[in-house]
């Protein structure tokens, strides 16, 4: 802690946005040892963030004796809680201009050429498919020379390499990051990207260990498991991170029970340093037999305050803007009707990656803008809209009486659904055998 202040880094105040007009936003000079002629030459250190992205760590060290140089970028940001695949279908050539943020920690595959670029082999990036497939190229020729002898399987493999990057036939490209800092373009932004699909995960004892989150041989300590009434009366805290400025920060957690529902655990963060909060709700059961599909009309302002308890698998239809937001986008929390639309409006405009700086582009920011007035028009009722929700609870506002405004029926499930659920797999009878 000699070079930042420990009070600063707990902050999270020393990671500030690049700015000319910011005396104090220099990089810090630090004298250490070359190691090509090992004699003293300088580091300098920068410790910014990319907007919308993470917190990085630039450095850049020069010697004066042998004009030895070298510079390196590394990820400052929190791991995430899940790990994240990102499965692309390219079939055009505009699907390769589709940008791509991969972290150090992301492998990087295209089956159809039995290609792989295992993690920790490069840093961090953002670059376009095109330019991966670049790439590629270039590192198929350094192999070409260092390896005559298979000169015939690499120029075959060339060839194939050409026809993708032509738009001749189509490839997948799947991008899986333990870390979940990896990031995939959706060009159709707001509406649903029908050749992109995003799945989390849980990761394995051997990806946390890899991450540095825990030692590969560490047993987890067994802890006296309470009866069931009492957590329901006991708040639970743990510490955490704070997800906007990575400062130390406190989880509150209670196992609640609501009435004509079910039972949830409700989680909520407060950042003393920054004033974040936030707040996320868990299903505390089991999964239901079936599904649950709520149809919601919007007739009045006084819609916009209906409570509405949000599962992390609900998806979200609005046939009238023809926006469909998909399960584990914006997490399970207990809101009001109006404060959903506005986290749907942060997620897709505001905090969008690709709307600002050198990645936007006017047809794409204008495209989305014009997205927020509507969804704006839809909180005051000057566009009238019918919704459909799934794996969520909203509240009758006529209760005991019928709400003549929403429609509730119950459906099976596909195995596609079941498959993101992961219950094709899951076996609770004969598992002995």
């Amino acid at each position: 802690m000699s070079v930042i202040a420990e009070e600063n880094v707990r902050g999270g105040s020393v990671f500030k946005e690049i700015n000319a007009d910011d005396e104090d936003s220099q990089p810090t000079e630090i004298e250490s040892l070359c190691m090509n002629c090992y004699q003293n030459g300088m580091t300098r250190i920068l410790l910014t963030k990319i907007p919308f992205f993470k917190e990085i760590i630039v450095s850049s060290f020069t010697c004066p004796n042998c004009s030895w140089s070298n510079t390196e970028i590394q990820s400052a940001g929190r791991i995430q809680d899940q790990g994240i695949t990102y499965t692309l279908n390219v079939k055009s050539k505009q699907d390769m201009n589709r940008e791509v943020v991969k972290a150090d920690s992301a492998t990087t595959r295209i089956p159809e050429l039995d290609f792989e670029i295992p993690p920790y082999t490069q840093k961090g990036c953002k670059y376009s498919l095109n330019f991966l497939l670049i790439w590629i190229t270039i590192f198929t020729f350094q192999a070409y020379e260092t390896a005559p002898e298979v000169a015939v399987k690499i120029s075959e493999f060339i060839d194939k390499l050409k026809k993708l990057k032509e738009g001749e036939s189509g490839f997948t490209l799947v991008i899986d990051d333990p870390s979940g800092n990896s990031f995939v373009e959706n060009p159709f932004a707001p509406q649903k990207d029908e050749a992109l699909s995003v799945c989390n995960y849980t990761r394995t004892p051997q990806q946390d260990a890899q991450l540095g989150i825990k030692a590969e041989d560490e047993e987890e300590e067994e802890k006296p498991i309470n009866d069931i009434d009492s957590m329901r009366n006991e708040v639970l805290t743990f510490n955490t991170n704070c997800p906007e400025c990575n400062a130390p920060a406190s989880t509150n957690m209670k196992l609640v029970q609501i009435p004509h529902f079910k039972e949830v655990i409700i989680m909520a963060t407060n950042c003393d340093d920054c004033g974040h909060r936030t707040n996320e709700v868990k299903s505390g059961g089991a999964t239901e037999e079936l599904g649950t599909k709520i149809t919601l009309h919007l007739t009045d302002v006084s819609d916009m305050s209906r409570d509405l308890l949000k599962s992390e698998t609900c998806s979200i239809l609005i046939p009238e803007l023809e926006f469909e937001l998909g399960m584990a986008a914006v997490g399970g929390k207990f809101t009001t009707l109006e404060g959903l639309l506005k986290d749907i409006k942060d997620l897709i405009v505001s905090k969008n990656p690709f709307t600002c700086g050198d990645s936007s582009t006017s047809d794409r920011t204008e495209k989305l803008k014009l997205f927020g007035q509507k969804i704006d028009k839809v909180r005051g009722i000057k566009l009238l809209n019918k919704m459909y929700l799934s794996h969520v609870c909203l509240q009758n506002i006529y209760a005991p009486d019928p709400d003549p405004e929403m429609t509730t029926e119950k459906y099976t499930r596909t195995f596609e659904q079941n498959e993101d659920l992961g219950l094709n797999d899951m076996k609770t009878e004969g598992y002995q055998k």
